[in-house]
């Protein structure tokens, strides 16, 4: 972690905040070395580093804010070292003491240790703020207006919250100042939050930034929890949920890499598989011209069929559900120009669209507001359409591949036939450029935040865009992609990783950062479409290939280490 060196290279006059003692040098500490038969004689001094003197204060901040204040007394002692200056120790007390007069003389003290000199103009307003308001709030409104008028004003900044604070003067009871305020109130929670203010404008040798140990532990086991390749669960800032005894690492045994199900019912290829947004269904689209619907135990996570869903005759290669999972929209191939609406609760179909026999409808998205869909198809149908299949708009000539709502719920991207992906705004019928590839464009998939799009790309693989900055991020290696259509995924919290399918019958699984994946998954013999994460559930994962199954993957099961190693439907280990 990179210290911070405010403060380092003053003059002597300061000792650096550090140093007690005549003769000790400027800002050195001391340590004894001396044993305890030696106590009474001459004492061997030891100088200390830098980095040594500061581990002493951040050690003896922290136990001072544990109380042990005489432990920090003892350390201090030994060390030969200062927790922080004399008159910060001053300034420190007097705010916390409401001695608002000798605070401010205090701050003439500290004037020749900043860095610097407008910082005591925006420390004196603050100071005088509080002052202000605990003022009001113990009903001496003739007090608080001398010092909005006599103090505050003349200081001439930030007049626009002086403005603000002359409305409190209104406030007829100290709860309606405090809620108006959204202050805590006079006493010792609003005075340290005070502190914590005024400290940002002292440099660190003169008095610690607040808690400033645990900060750093902090930003340690954060920094290794974002360069775990294998780390999956929810981030918790508390340094509580962790030891801080052992580096953070997670098994690649509690990654979704090992085979918990594989399901069959499907009697031919399987084109399709997406996990709906609540997280409790799968919907698998096949070749036999079936969608089954399955159900997520929310215990076991094991996988049941719920219903099936019959009579797409061409087959369905694509599924869409609405933002609240009550309907689901297929799609077939190329050759076939219907979708249909089904009411997944009821298992009814709600509507059958189709505008031409011509039409080729291979792709569908809904708008956010879950009455609304966009459909199209290569050979250049471009619809929106509402629940009954009723065409709302068009937009002619656009050979789609693949489409994505955007959470404005006015612009739709769409990757056509020109090996790009575009904008289009149905409410002004503008379209812009987005991305741009070499090669087609086989489907594409944004994050949660539409901020970054996954793109599946003819012969080269899997391609990360950033689509706010319209840059490409990543090329992901070792997928083996041809022109047949791919899905791949982001998923996992915070959606960190990517899954693919591949035509060499593997899933691939990155880490969003690294080009190199960590995991292969095997089990497949033949291409595998499609791949699903689950969005609640981020040790639960989903694929569906051309040899007639859906793998479902998850953590290894709980079993002796050997036994885990030995398992067929293995997760190659890819970061040795």
């Amino acid at each position: 972690m990179q210290s911070n060196g405010e403060g380092q290279g003053q003059d002597s006059d300061t000792n650096n905040g550090n140093s007690v003692g005549a003769g000790l040098g400027s800002g050195t500490c001391v340590a004894s070395t001396s044993s305890g038969s030696e106590v009474g004689s001459m004492k061997k001094k030891k100088r200390l580093s830098q980095s040594e003197e500061d581990v002493i204060r951040l050690i003896g901040q922290h136990l001072d804010g544990l109380g042990l204040n005489q432990t920090v007394d003892l350390l201090m002692q030994e060390s030969g070292c200062r927790l922080e200056h004399t008159s910060a120790t001053k300034f420190r007390n007097h705010v916390m003491e409401g001695e608002w007069d000798k605070a401010e003389n205090d701050l003439n003290e500290l004037r020749a240790l900043m860095h610097s000199p407008n910082a005591i103009v925006r420390m004196k307003f603050l100071l005088l703020q509080q002052k202000y308001l605990e003022y009001l709030e113990d009903g001496k409104v003739l007090e608080a207006l001398q010092v909005l008028r006599g103090e505050l004003t003349p200081l001439k900044y930030n007049t626009d919250r002086i403005h603000v604070l002359s409305g409190y003067l209104m406030c007829s009871h100290a709860e309606d100042l405090r809620a108006k305020t959204e202050w805590e109130g006079k006493g010792t929670n609003s005075r340290c939050r005070l502190l914590d203010k005024l400290q940002t404008y002292l440099p660190p040798s003169v008095m610690l930034p607040p808690r400033r140990l645990q900060t750093l532990l902090r930003q340690a086991v954060e920094l290794q929890r974002d360069r775990c390749l294998y780390h999956n669960t929810k981030l918790d800032s508390s340094l509580d949920s962790v030891t801080l005894l052992l580096d953070h690492v997670c098994s690649r045994k509690q990654f979704p890499c090992y085979t918990q199900q594989i399901l069959t019912e499907h009697c031919n290829e399987v084109w399709f598989c997406k996990f709906s947004n609540d997280g409790t269904k799968l919907a698998t689209g096949s070749k036999d011209t079936t969608v089954i619907i399955w159900q997520v135990d929310p215990e076991s996570h094991q996988l049941k069929l719920l219903r099936t869903l019959e009579g797409h005759a061409y087959g369905v290669s694509y599924l869409a559900w609405s933002p609240d999972d009550t309907y689901l929209i297929a799609c077939g191939p190329d050759d076939c120009s219907e979708l249909w609406l089904w009411n997944v609760p009821t298992g009814e179909l709600r509507t059958k669209m189709s505008q031409s026999h011509e039409d080729s409808l291979t792709s569908v998205a809904w708008n956010p507001d879950g009455k609304r869909f966009v459909t199209g198809g290569q050979r250049g149908q471009f619809y929106q359409c509402d629940l009954d299949g009723n065409l709302l708009d068009s937009w002619e000539g656009v050979r789609v591949q693949c489409l994505w709502c955007v959470g404005d719920g006015r612009t739709v991207l769409a990757s056509d036939t020109h090996q790009r992906i575009r904008g289009y705004n149905f409410e002004d019928l503008t379209d812009r450029n987005i991305v741009q590839e070499d090669h087609p464009i086989m489907s594409f998939t944004v994050s949660k935040n539409g901020r970054l799009a996954l793109l599946n790309v003819a012969t080269q693989g899997v391609h990360l865009w950033d689509l706010q900055d319209r840059v490409l991020v990543r090329k992901y290696q070792g997928v083996t992609q041809g022109f047949y259509t791919i899905h791949s995924c982001f998923g996992g919290h915070n959606e960190d990783f990517i899954a693919s399918g591949s035509e060499d019958h593997k899933v691939y699984i990155w880490h969003r950062r690294s080009e190199l994946p960590i995991a292969e998954l095997t089990g497949h013999t033949r291409t595998v479409n499609c791949v699903s994460w689950n969005p609640i559930i981020p040790g639960l994962m989903a694929s569906a290939s051309d040899d007639g199954t859906v793998r479902v993957w998850g953590p290894a099961p709980f079993l002796d280490t050997q036994e885990v190693d030995g398992l067929n439907e293995n997760c190659s280990n890819m970061d040795s």
